[in-house]
């Protein structure tokens, strides 16, 4: 906190070079689009090729957004997906405080143009939030200020995040969260510090909730480190500082307990994750590595190296590690750099789980992760993530030592700046690929479908939505803004409630989802009896069914048509370039 204040105090209180401050804010939008150029070149017709699944989950995510806004939807649950039971909004990452504000977009342009438009700002404004921070703040000079912005907006972790993670990649909050923190130690804060922060979480909490963790535990780390090494200025500030966090836990805590009633205890709620902790870490040679969107990446080592593309959290290329190691020595005499270094590490450390993993392979040696992998909240993580607060901070101490670095005279100067163009370039991004997504049918994009499906009725997709398959039938639905009801989906919820609450990507199986999985996956048409009939019809009736509707180019397409018929009893139409099987005849109950 001191380094801190000093940085402060050393920034100019003239005006600033305008044109400087421009290229600064105006290179951010520009670097974002450039990353996600080949998504905005067509929004609706390409999907990200590294993660189509979530791309379709945040399509229905900003679809939600806009019912909530236009049809006055219940922001925190939605009976349009996963009929008839639902999907509990407040338990998915949903991102409502940024899909209302987009609603507008939304409804009159679409939600895939919503989509690519959160990913941009969420990039760009991440760097842009860490730049003012830093800039009116830490450092004096704007070229670290920038540079610190750039690390933090677009990092490999960040760029990793843009296939389909609008929740990850919206971190633009977190600076001022942290920033509000470090002024609570200032006379008279306690009240007004601690509201403005209380409003930061809630705000924060509607982005998302593990980003907000992750920053909680930072600063925790960041605080006892700094009080050790600095125990009189601590002790000092203490009280102050523990006052605002109160008055901050008050504020948010009145505001959100409703919110967080629903997300723990309403409708769909859910407990613990459908994984271990510790099958999603941080292998320690990633540290060295280059991310597969680096400039210098290499999709192979990095497939070796992370769990999945979307989850790079570290690759930080040899070259920077050495930079951020030399560059240490000169910012050690500040305690703010060295409790920030602590914090680095001991959440890099975390990230790598329970148990050590090199080169892909699990090693027998164990991390400190084990002692607390079930404590509540913390078994709701993907451990793995730990490390994106490390490749924060690493932004930040890279403001600093950039800050420090350029008052270097001499061959020191030039040495530090061509170290740090070896450092940066190569983990410069490159655009995130896309692949052609299959066009809608005329039944969906016509709005066909409305000649057979009521309000009361859902819209049966073959293959049904589940996650990593039926991914189609989502997009139907979320391109359409929700307008038709759908069974299943992919979605956070209770694998098998009321007895399995634990979390699961799927609804529960029933007995024709896993027949028509199957058939999907092997291709083999089934040797159908009156049981399984009988379970169709029970089943159609519980997910309140209208019509049946083969996905058009889907895996074993013929299989799944010739099953349906065998097992509906009943011959298809064609109509609008799909097949379907009108089930209206089949009673339902009334809808709740």
């Amino acid at each position: 906190m001191q380094a801190v204040d000093e940085a402060s105090a050393e920034l100019s209180p003239g005006p600033r070079a305008s044109r400087g401050e421009l290229l600064a804010w105006l290179s951010y939008p520009v670097l974002a689009v450039i990353v996600l150029i080949q998504l905005w070149a067509n929004p609706s017709g390409r999907v990200l090729s590294a993660n189509d699944d979530d791309h379709g989950f945040f399509l229905f995510v900003v679809a939600h957004g806009e019912r909530v806004l236009f049809h006055g939807d219940n922001p925190f649950f939605t009976g349009r997906l996963n009929v008839p039971d639902g999907v509990n909004i407040m338990a998915n990452t949903t991102v409502l405080a940024l899909t209302l504000p987009v609603a507008p977009i939304t409804h009159f342009l679409g939600p895939a143009v919503s989509v690519v438009l959160l990913l941009t700002l969420g990039l760009a404004g991440t760097a842009a939030a860490w730049y003012w921070v830093f800039s009116r703040h830490l450092v004096t000079s704007r070229l670290a200020a920038w540079i610190g912005g750039l690390w933090c907006g677009f990092c490999p972790a960040m760029v990793s995040h843009a296939n389909g993670h609008i929740n990850f990649v919206s971190q633009f909050v977190v600076p001022f969260i942290v920033w509000q923190v470090l002024r609570l130690r200032e006379p008279g804060r306690a009240v007004r510090g601690g509201v403005t922060l209380g409003l930061l979480i809630v705000l924060q909490v509607f982005i998302n909730e593990e980003v907000l963790l992750f920053t909680a535990l930072t600063l925790g780390v960041f605080v006892i480190a700094y009080a050790a090494m600095a125990r009189t200025e601590a002790r000092a500030v203490a009280g102050r500082v523990a006052a605002g966090l109160g008055v901050a836990a008050v504020t948010a805590g009145v505001l959100l307990i409703y919110p967080l009633w629903w997300q723990f205890s309403g409708p769909s709620s859910y407990k613990g994750q459908p994984f271990t902790p510790g099958e999603y870490v941080t292998d320690l040679l990633s540290l060295g590595a280059y991310a597969r969107q680096s400039l210098a990446g290499n999709t192979r080592l990095a497939d070796i190296l992370t769990v999945s593309a979307t989850e790079e959290n570290t690759f930080f290329g040899l070259p920077l590690l050495v930079l951020l190691v030399i560059g240490m020595r000169l910012v050690w005499r500040s305690v703010a750099a060295r409790a920030a270094g602590i914090a680095a590490l001991v959440l890099l450390l975390v990230s790598m789980g329970p148990h050590l993993r090199a080169a892909g392979t699990d090693t027998s040696v164990p991390l400190p992760f084990g002692l607390v992998s079930h404590l509540p909240i913390i078994d709701l993580v993907s451990v793995t993530r730990f490390a994106m607060v490390t490749a924060t901070i690493v932004g930040v101490l890279l403001a600093l030592i950039v800050d420090r670095g350029v008052r270097l005279t001499g061959r020191s100067r030039r040495w530090f700046l061509i170290g740090l163009v070896v450092a940066l370039v190569p983990v410069l991004p490159k655009p995130l690929p896309t692949v052609a997504a299959t066009p809608l049918p005329p039944f969906i994009s016509a709005g066909m479908w409305r000649d057979y499906v009521t309000d009361d009725r859902s819209l049966v997709p073959v293959p049904l939505p589940e996650v990593t398959t039926g991914r189609e039938a989502m997009r139907w639905a979320a391109l359409s803004h929700l307008e038709f009801r759908v069974p299943r989906g992919y979605f956070m919820g209770p694998a098998d409630p009321p007895g399995n609450l634990t979390g699961s990507w799927n609804a529960p199986h029933r007995p024709t989802s896993v027949l028509l999985w199957r058939v999907r996956e092997n291709g083999q048409i089934p040797a159908l009896t009156d049981a399984d009939r009988s379970a169709a019809v029970a089943d159609l009736t519980y997910w309140r069914a209208a019509i049946v509707v083969l996905v058009p180019e889907s895996r074993n397409v013929d299989a799944l048509g010739v099953t349906l018929t065998q097992l509906l009893g009943r011959e298809p139409q064609r109509v609008g370039g799909v097949l379907l099987w009108d089930v209206r005849d089949i009673p339902v109950p009334p809808l709740e």
